[in-house]
C-alpha cells in the first residue's frame, strides 16, 4: 500500500543551537537583569509567571542571539520556500517567559505575524511541555476513535523543552505551557517573524 499524501500539514521545526551553553549564560543575564528592574513584567498568556516587556533589539545580547540563531531562521525559510531575495524577513518582537513552580501559559497564538519560536535558556527536569493543538476545526469537531496516537490522528502534540532547544512553528498554531512542577525556573526567549511587506 502507498503512503498517503500530506496535504495542508502544519511543520513544527525543533533544532538544537550550537554553543549553546555559552550563548544561554550570555543571555541568561540580559533577561534577569530585565526582571531586576521591571519585577511585574506584562501579563500575556502567562499565569503566575513573568513575562518581560519587548527587548530592545539594538541591543548586544540580542543582536548576538539573533546572529546565533539565524541559520536555523534560513532553514525554515527554505523549507518553505520563503526565502525569496525580495522579500523582506523581520523579526517584529522578542521577550522572555520565567516560569517558577507551579506558573503555565495558557492557550494562545501569535497574531500578525507568520513564524513563532520558542527557545529554552533553563530548562529543568518537569518544567512543562510546550503543547500544540490541530489547527483544523473539522477533525477537532468530530472525529472517530483512535487505537493510539500518530502523525495523521493526533489533535494535541507536545514538546519537552531541552535547553539549546529552538522551536519554530507557524503563527497561527495555538499552543499553551503546562505547569512547571519542578523548584527551578523555566526561562524561554519567544519572538514573532514577519515576512513580506508586513
Amino acid at each position: 500500500m502507498s503512503n498517503p499524501n500530506l496535504f495542508f500539514p502544519t511543520p513544527v521545526w525543533v533544532t538544537k543551537i550550537k554553543d549553546y551553553v555559552n550563548i544561554n549564560n550570555d543571555i541568561y543575564k540580559y533577561i534577569k537583569d530585565m526582571q531586576s528592574m521591571d519585577e511585574k513584567g506584562v501579563i500575556k498568556s502567562n499565569v503566575n509567571g513573568w513575562h518581560s516587556k519587548d527587548f530592545n533589539l539594538a541591543d548586544e545580547q540580542p543582536r548576538k542571539f539573533i546572529s546565533n540563531i539565524s541559520e536555523n531562521i534560513n532553514s525554515v525559510l527554505k523549507d518553505m520556500n520563503w526565502d525569496d531575495p525580495d522579500q523582506k524577513i523581520k523579526i517584529s518582537s522578542m521577550w522572555a517567559i520565567i516560569n517558577k513552580g507551579g506558573a503555565a501559559n495558557a492557550r494562545h497564538h501569535h497574531g500578525n505575524s507568520d513564524i513563532s519560536a520558542a527557545y529554552y535558556v533553563r530548562a529543568p527536569e518537569n518544567c512543562g511541555d510546550i503543547v500544540f493543538y490541530d489547527p483544523r476545526p473539522a477533525p477537532v469537531f468530530s472525529h472517530p476513535k483512535a487505537k493510539s496516537p500518530n502523525s495523521l490522528n493526533a489533535m494535541i502534540n507536545s514538546i519537552k523543552p531541552i535547553e539549546g532547544y529552538l522551536i519554530l512553528f507557524p503563527s497561527y498554531l495555538e499552543h499553551s505551557v503546562n505547569s512547571n512542577i519542578s523548584k527551578n525556573e523555566r526561562i524561554v526567549i519567544s519572538f514573532n517573524i514577519n515576512i513580506g511587506n508586513r
